[in-house]
């Protein structure tokens, strides 16, 4: 009907001409928002210049002050150079309010209208036109050109609706490329006035900007939402930082946008707040490459890091997927008793020595086995991190040679006998047999060189009796040989790191500069202190925790997992943003255990988001199917069109690669987007083969690498397949189902019985 709507309004000339008249109106407002840019510019690049003759002067005054402008001198800039899509995309005409301000972005701050803003005759003027754009901008005379989407004055464009208006009467979303105004959409928020502007009648064009959003295109990366954002997702957008705050919502309800236009808007309201940087970590490093760039659309980057929960480790990488089976083995609460036995078990590799001699007051003093172990024992009774429990042992030692010496009653004087004792230490510990003894006995440890341990059966086998079963201990060992890691061997990783622990490293004295020496200024000034730039840097680099936190697709994330994240937002606020009905996880009971154990005490606030913005009813309903199979009880978002294209159903036909071929071939030339091919995780790259040639819009990915993705079609091959793979396939299966924003096949493979119209099993009534 939509899709009818437009093309009657096309063959309208009048119409046409009213379109082509109010996109020169946005593009003449355009033209003067990138004139004030280029006055900008200039304006920061000026200020780029005085700070750089500021230093010329050279006192420590100036050049503080001289980094600190160029430094905001050269993020302004930078913000300013970029060149957005849409860097202008919405517009409201709104009523004269009621007891209205003027905010600090030059706009009023009223959001209902004035007693007498609708005439008896149900007619009004319109009082003030906002324009809504990525970034504020201001003229000359600081009225407002462009209001920042995250400012308060921005939020009627979201959250106005037919049922509740608020001022607004209109409201616009401009589409535009570069410099150029492509074309307008308008909503009416108040259809049953008739409104004027400049003394003509407030012209209308297009039939629902959101409609228009959801039938673009889908490329390889993900495309914000700001212009065609919806009420309940503004409310979550908005709500305050405090505590925690869950936003839970099926699929295509915009849950990941919704989060990364979050970070955004924190930032944009208390920069100060979260200068310890916003953390959002994602399942797959597939979602991180669709979402990254949303946020220098937004207007914000640098201080916020988008991480794949298998990248959340400096200096490692998951590369690999464990098996189910050892997947669960891994990521559960048991693996944590089998780290810890792990990490003191690891001291007695490398043929720890079995006796200590040392020679003192001229006697050879020994230790043999047994009293090496039970000082050992006696060290690890402790709770401090294994490595750091070294100088425990060193002092157990010590004292354990000073009573063998038998020179703890030489001297009845306290002074003297400490004296004695102060001297006695300090000669053993010189002593080169002590030292490599120490450092074969106490050796420091890595969590590399700990997880490498386990992958020897017979080792691990000690390490997790009791705990892991025969066949977990041979199939985790088994993972652990291979050449690379997985999402579950990161988080064992990080966890090994805390147990294990970094001893404290001595401060490298920065390199003397030349003048320096020849000015005499290291003697007045030892070390220069870090000017606050460089310290930000360096804490950006070194930031192992956040000032917030949001974590994408949670419901997935396993106990280990989730005590990763939570080392890392200790003191943070949080944002939790999943889907129980999603979660590729087996145990969600044991997940949510160790959720709430990262979360701590914090309150929580909750939201759901229930309308389906991806998926056509058509696709919508038959995800339910699988829906009410995996989760009993539970209900699917309400999609908000429809397409009348029915899902297609087909059967395996020469081969499962030639059929899968052809229909991915066949959905290229009917969509203009991207296809993705989705299937069991153990034919990834035999999908990746049946694919070649067809292009870069098609794209074959595993089931788990499925969740957060959205493609214009999908193709779905073998559902038994994917539902079998995992005791949470039938949600795997779910989620597969609901990535098509326009068509959706199903390729039914051996085990999917399907019937005369091939529909498989699992999708029939």
């Amino acid at each position: 009907m939509a899709a009818q709507a437009q093309q009657e309004t096309a063959l309208d000339p009048a119409q046409d001409s009213v379109r082509d008249r109010e996109i020169g109106v946005e593009q003449e407002h355009l033209d003067r928002v990138y004139h004030r840019l280029e006055e900008k510019i200039h304006e920061a690049e000026f200020l780029m210049r005085d700070a750089a003759q500021r230093g010329q002067v050279g006192t420590p005054g100036a050049l503080a002050e001289r980094d600190a402008q160029v430094f905001r001198a050269g993020v302004h800039l930078s913000r300013l150079n970029n060149e957005f899509e849409d860097f202008l995309f919405g517009r409201i005409d709104l009523l004269p309010g009621k007891d209205g301000k003027k905010g600090p972005d030059g706009a009023y701050t009223a959001v209902e209208p004035a007693e007498g803003a609708v005439r008896p005759d149900n007619t009004a003027d319109i009082a003030e036109t906002l324009h809504i754009g990525r970034i504020g901008v201001l003229d000359e005379d600081y009225a407002p050109l462009v209001i920042d989407w995250r400012a308060p004055a921005a939020a009627p464009f979201y959250r106005s609706t037919p049922v509740d208006p608020g001022r607004v009467v209109r409201r616009r979303v401009i589409r535009s490329k570069g410099r150029r105004v492509l074309g307008v959409e308008d909503d009416l928020m108040r259809p049953e006035l008739k409104a004027f502007l400049d003394g003509h009648e407030l012209p209308v064009i297009g039939d629902g900007a959101l409609m228009a959003a959801l039938g673009q295109a889908r490329s390889h990366t993900m495309r914000d939402i700001v212009a065609s954002i919806q009420a309940e997702q503004d409310l979550v957008i908005r709500a305050p930082a405090a505590s925690v705050t869950y936003v839970e919502g099926g699929p295509g309800t915009g849950k990941t946008a919704v989060a990364l236009h979050r970070a955004a808007y924190l930032l944009y309201q208390d920069r100060r707040r979260y200068a310890g940087g916003i953390l959002i970590v994602s399942p797959t490093p597939l979602l991180v490459a669709y979402t990254e760039g949303v946020l220098p659309s937004l207007g914000e980057e640098g201080q916020v890091a988008i991480r794949a929960i298998g990248s959340l480790v400096d200096g490692a990488e998951a590369t690999l997927y464990d098996a189910p089976s050892v997947a669960r083995a891994k990521g559960s609460y048991r693996m944590l008793k089998v780290l810890r036995k792990a990490a003191r078990g690891a001291l007695e590799l490398n043929d720890s020595p079995q006796r200590l001699r040392v020679v003192a007051f001229g006697r050879r003093l020994e230790l043999q086995a047994e009293e090496l172990e039970r000082i050992r024992r006696t060290a690890l009774g402790g709770t401090a991190p294994v490595n750091l429990l070294r100088p425990r042992a060193r002092k157990l030692l010590l004292d354990a040679l000073w009573e063998r010496s038998g020179a703890a009653g030489r001297h009845a004087d306290p002074e003297l006998a400490a004296e004695l004792r102060s001297s006695f230490d300090e000669d053993i510990s010189s002593e080169d047999d002590f030292i490599a003894f120490l450092d074969a006995w106490w050796p420091e440890l890595s969590p590399r060189a700990v997880l490498a341990a386990m992958a020897d059966e017979r080792r691990l086998g000690r390490w997790a009796r009791r705990i892991l079963n025969p066949g977990e201990v041979r199939k985790v060992a088994r993972s652990l040989k291979r050449d690379g890691l997985t999402v579950h061997d990161i988080a064992m990783l990080d966890e090994l790191q805390s147990i294990l622990g970094t001893p404290a490293r001595p401060r490298k004295r920065r390199e003397l500069d030349p003048l320096d020496q020849l000015t005499g200024l290291e003697e007045l000034m030892p070390v220069r202190e870090e000017s606050q730039r460089e310290r930000a840097e360096r804490l950006a680099q070194e930031r192992i925790e956040y000032a917030h936190v949001i974590v994408d697709e949670a419901q997935d994330l396993t106990p280990m997992q989730w005590r990763m994240v939570g080392r890392r937002g200790r003191h943070a606020t949080w944002t939790i943003v999943g889907d129980p009905a999603q979660s590729s996880w087996s145990d969600p009971d044991e997940a949510a255990e160790a959720r709430d154990e990262a979360l701590g005490t914090r309150p929580r606030r909750r939201f759901r988001l229930t309308v389906n913005y991806r998926n056509p009813a058509e696709i919508a309903e038959l995800a339910s199917k699988v829906l009410a199979l995996a989760m009993p009880g539970s209900e699917s978002p309400s999609a908000v069109r429809s397409t009348g294209v029915e899902p297609r159903f087909t059967v395996l036909r020469e081969s499962l690669g030639q059929t899968v071929r052809e229909e991915a071939a066949r959905l290229l030339d009917r969509v203009d987007g991207t296809v993705g091919v989705v299937v069991a995780m153990n034919r990834r790259e035999e999908a990746r083969r049946w694919l070649a040639g067809l292009g870069d819009r098609v794209v074959a990915l595993g089931s788990l690498e499925a969740k957060g993705l959205e493609y214009d079609a999908t193709v779905v091959v073998s559902p038994a397949e994917i539902a079998d793979e995992s005791p949470a396939g039938l949600r795997v299966l779910y989620v597969a189902l609901t990535r098509a924003t326009q068509q959706l096949t199903i390729v039914s493979g051996e085990r999917d019985e399907p019937n005369a119209a091939g529909v498989p099993d699992l999708l029939r009534d």
